[in-house]
């Protein structure tokens, strides 16, 4: 991959000094690629226009603005939803006014926004939490257009994940999917589901919770040769396991 960075330093310095120049340049510009996360020419640009880098929370609440604007009106339950986003994450009052920037700049849909996708490809935690506060907005007004799914399969595929993966994830925020964790006997399905009691220690709990999400997770199938109705299957193990340790951390007021 030619960085622009990379690339313009390395011309500048031939140009000021010949190869010995060039060599200078390069590494300057390799240090000024990592530091902006640059990796197109588009996103130089934007750079020399004065757009701002695009880090940690507000990369997602970007997302969350394209989709919300996606099917071409953003309604206030999109609003609403994004300001519960801001709460679970605890945002203080500065990194709530970016988050704002950051929903409103997404709603434009100016933003390459690929290659910050990919800087996440391996950081599999933080993909997997951006892909569901995507589906959570795409289905705050009950209902998921075309546009909106199509717009969160492509950044799935540029995480690596299957399209399947990434559609699967979204059943768990589909209204007609969603558990009812009140229900009796839920309580007692989820222990079972773990293999615990209810006078199990926490810490066995835990590890009981980790060591079954691990066994089941999707991630595991990935390249393996596995089918769409296989990472279904293992999808929806791993959302029972979610809502079977929630609630137990719910009953028994577990931190």
């Amino acid at each position: 991959m030619l960085w622009p960075g990379t690339v313009v330093g390395a011309a500048a310095g031939y140009a000021l000094a010949s190869i010995p120049g060039a060599l200078l340049g390069i590494v300057l510009g390799q240090a000024l690629d990592r530091h902006l996360r640059l990796q197109t020419w588009s996103e130089l640009v934007d750079r020399l226009k004065g757009k701002s880098v695009l880090r940690d929370e507000q990369l997602l609440f970007v997302l969350l603005g394209r989709v919300a604007k996606a099917e071409g009106q953003v309604l206030a339950v999109h609003i609403q939803q994004a300001r519960r986003e801001m709460r679970s994450l605890n945002l203080n009052e500065q990194a709530r006014k970016r988050a704002i920037v950051a929903f409103n700049r997404g709603k434009t849909g100016g933003d390459q926004l690929r290659s910050h996708l990919l800087l996440l490809k391996h950081q599999p935690n933080s993909a997997e939490g951006m892909l569901r506060a995507c589906w959570r907005m795409v289905w705050a007004d009950g209902q998921a257009g075309t546009a909106e799914r199509e717009l969160v399969v492509t950044w799935g595929k540029w995480l690596g994940w299957s399209s399947a993966r990434v559609q699967g994830l979204g059943q768990d925020y589909e209204p007609r999917h969603r558990p009812v964790t009140k229900r009796g006997g839920a309580f007692e399905e989820a222990l079972r589901l773990l293999g615990v009691s209810s006078t199990t220690e926490p810490d066995q709990i835990k590890r009981a919770y980790r060591r079954l999400l691990s066994r089941h997770h999707p991630d595991k199938l990935v390249g393996g040769g596995a089918t769409p109705a296989q990472i279904r299957e293992a999808t929806d193990r791993t959302r029972e396991l979610h809502n079977a340790y929630s609630l137990i951390r719910e009953r028994l007021d577990l931190r």
